[in-house]
């Protein structure tokens, strides 16, 4: 097994840095023969997550070799992956047996098991989060037991399980139930706030995905649909300018000269222009996303969805915020695993993004109080300031989470400083 003495360790955008010992285990012995020596592991996949579930200058276990497709079922249209296997690499995967996921985000480069640890989601009214789309997986225990995990075994562990931020052990096996392979149009166009207002109650069931950004200083959206289709594939149209390098420009001008935010997110007006894509789904879901930065998302009960969006935009644009990436809106159904942020809560997730070269605190502050005061929960893998005792209050099962996590973890193997923050009242 090689060790690494990390100088520096650092997550995808940069917030969170660490020196650890990292470890890359290719086996199950391995990882049961780290569990045997050392009292504290944090796990890692992508690094994708901007909050600090992977930071900790103990002991990092990074889960890269163990990566691949481990087992499938064509009749019941089933597959099992390693835990380090990233999203990119289970579409293609699923590509050569004639699977695909139901549903993804837009950002392809975590792995598996931080994906569903965290209960990273895409959009769809009738799309549940990737969490809700595994029927089994491998529980690696702190006193390194293997437990199958489903809804008739240890079927506890598997309602917490599948959203728990590495919690309750390492997942070293996860079975996806998929779908056949299938076809997406995308289309993209603006349109206008006026227009969005009185038609997305209506959009959101006519397309099978639906979301929108909108910037603080523009009267108009992106609006994004895909939709299931026969047609034959259709590359996406070249831009004159290609996007992630358009927002990694207005980014740093809008960083150096604040002043030009408006009139860079004006620009916008000229530079969207109406497209239209078709692939299949695997290959439509996913877009570059190159341009770093630091993210805050709550989930919001539907029916608050648009009235905490309303507030979240007045409340940046009143205080002249300097940020230019826009406000995301998507739709998320609702679901039955314990510390999902959807749980039995059909959502809407709204994402505030900022710079990574830029403060990104001083526009969480302003939105977060909104986020809260409409019942939100913040997803698990991106920024938040909320502790213990307010997060409690928002999970019907919090107390049954905490009791089982307890019993399979009685030593803590698994909390770095930041769950002990998320998990312990203080």
């Amino acid at each position: 097994m090689e060790i690494a003495r990390a100088e520096m360790w650092a997550n995808w955008s940069g917030s969170q840095r660490s020196s650890p010992s990292i470890f890359h285990p290719y086996s199950i012995e391995m990882l049961q023969g780290l569990l045997r020596v050392y009292p504290k592991l944090r796990v890692v996949g992508a690094g994708h997550s901007f909050s600090a579930l992977a930071k900790t200058s103990d002991v990092l276990v990074c889960l890269d070799q163990l990566k691949g497709m481990c087992d499938y079922d064509r009749e019941q249209c089933r597959s099992t992956f390693w835990a380090g296997t990233r999203l990119y690499d289970v579409g293609e995967k699923l590509a050569t047996i004639d699977q695909a996921l139901a549903n993804q985000g837009d950002i392809d480069r975590q792995s598996l098991a931080g994906a569903i640890a965290t209960g990273t989601h895409g959009t769809g009214v009738e799309l549940p989060c990737l969490s809700a789309l595994v029927s089994e997986f491998e529980l690696l225990t702190a006193d390194g037991n293997l437990l199958c995990c489903n809804s008739e075994q240890n079927a506890d562990i598997f309602a917490a399980g599948r959203v728990a931020c590495g919690s309750l052990g390492i997942m070293t096996r996860i079975q996806l139930q998929n779908r056949p392979m299938y076809r997406l149009q995308e289309q993209i166009r603006l349109c206008s706030l006026t227009d969005l207002y009185a038609s997305i109650d209506k959009w959101k069931h006519q397309h099978r995905h639906i979301e929108f950004w909108a910037f603080t200083h523009s009267d108009n959206v992106i609006l994004k649909s895909l939709d299931e289709t026969q047609e034959e594939a259709q590359a996406r149209p070249d831009g004159w300018l290609d996007e992630d390098f358009m927002l990694n420009m207005c980014c740093e001008l809008n960083r150096i000269w604040p002043g030009l935010n408006p009139w860079l997110q004006r620009l916008l007006n000229i530079a969207i222009r109406p497209s239209k894509a078709v692939d299949w789904s695997s290959r439509i879901f996913p877009s570059v996303r190159n341009t770093r930065f630091n993210e805050m998302e709550y989930q919001l009960p539907v029916k608050q969805g648009l009235a905490c969006f309303e507030e979240v935009m007045e409340i940046l644009q009143q205080q002249k915020a300097p940020v230019f990436f826009p406000i995301e809106f998507r739709y998320v159904r609702g679901d039955d695993i314990w510390l999902s942020p959807f749980y039995q809560q059909d959502s809407v997730s709204i994402s505030v993004h900022q710079f990574y070269k830029q403060d990104y605190q001083v526009i969480f502050d302003l939105v977060e109080p909104i986020f809260r005061k409409y019942g939100g929960r913040p997803h698990w893998g991106k920024l938040h300031s909320l502790e213990a005792r307010q997060l409690c209050e928002l999970y019907p099962k919090w107390d049954e989470f905490m009791q089982l996590r307890k019993s399979l973890d009685p030593q803590d193997k698994w909390l770095n400083p930041y769950l002990e923050r998320l998990f312990i009242p203080s």
